[in-house]
């Protein structure tokens, strides 16, 4: 699954992990987040995120 970064604070949404302290279950992917969601460290919106580069 896809990993991605805020643009803002550097946080890595990583599906394998979730957000479960905001109610996102772990293999929850990016694309599946609600549209409300925000990065939990900064604040940032959904849009400013990028995904990562393969490892």
């Amino acid at each position: 699954m896809q990993r991605y970064r805020c643009l803002t604070c550097d946080y890595i949404y990583d599906p394998k992990v979730g957000d479960e302290e905001n109610g996102v279950a772990l293999g929850t992917s990016f694309e599946d987040l609600p549209q409300d969601w925000v990065c939990p460290y900064c604040g940032e919106i959904k849009e400013n995120f990028e995904p990562l580069g393969d490892e």
